[in-house]
């Protein structure tokens, strides 16, 4: 009797599945060719930016051997190009170097484009530090004190990743403005902070040795 019963239930569950089928095998059908879809197109995707990337490294590698043969008008043309059109990684870099290749010519224009990355919150918030620091490197013979200050102050906090050469380069624009005083606070938080690089520390003691005495009161 129990081999009928079963014989029973299998007869009764395969006209269920035959009775889902007919109702739902076109649903069932297009899902699966969705999913198929999807798959297929996330391959693709992956296939393609796999190659973008790739060739955007070789046309990155060619602009760095136009630069190391000195022809910068051309390297420059070439990051420029990157920038635009590259993957993301590769744009950021490449917008860099386009101003790293401008700065030999136009320090003041090459510091504009480090002024846009820094502008730019897609990069990331240690790269628009890095920007904003090499925008301040450019400027630092011929901005006022007062512009360098407002440019790098945030950027020298306890913690910030840049605070080393912004406090130098502080420090330098406060000594070319005659701001003693100003010069000081900047030499004393490098001297303070103990994850000052050894080579920085050395510049700012020789920095300090510039500045006259302390008047005593």
């Amino acid at each position: 009797m129990s081999e009928l019963f079963d014989e029973v239930d299998e007869e009764v569950r395969r006209e269920q599945l035959k009775r889902l089928w007919d109702k739902y095998s076109i649903l069932i059908i297009g899902v699966a060719l969705l999913i198929i879809a999807a798959v297929g197109g996330w391959r693709g995707y992956q296939y393609f930016e796999a190659k973008k990337a790739a060739e955007a490294g070789e046309a990155f590698n060619k602009a760095i051997e136009l630069s190391e043969q000195g022809k910068h008008t051309e390297a420059e043309a070439a990051f420029a190009d990157l920038a635009a059109k590259a993957p993301g990684g590769y744009r950021t870099l490449a917008r860099f170097r386009a101003a790293a290749e401008e700065a030999s010519r136009d320090p003041k224009a090459a510091a504009k484009m480090f002024d846009e990355v820094a502008a730019d919150g897609s990069v990331g918030a240690e790269l628009q530090a890095l920007a904003r620091i090499r925008a301040g490197g450019l400027l630092v013979d011929s901005a006022s004190y007062s512009e360098m200050k407002q440019r790098l102050e945030a950027d020298t906090a306890p913690g910030a990743t840049f605070r080393h050469s912004a406090r130098e380069l502080l420090a330098l624009s406060a000594w070319r403005a005659n701001d003693s005083a100003a010069t000081r606070q900047w030499l004393d938080m490098i001297a303070l902070d103990g994850d000052t690089p050894p080579g920085l520390r050395s510049r700012a003691q020789a920095l300090q040795a510039l500045l006259p005495p302390v008047a005593k009161s």
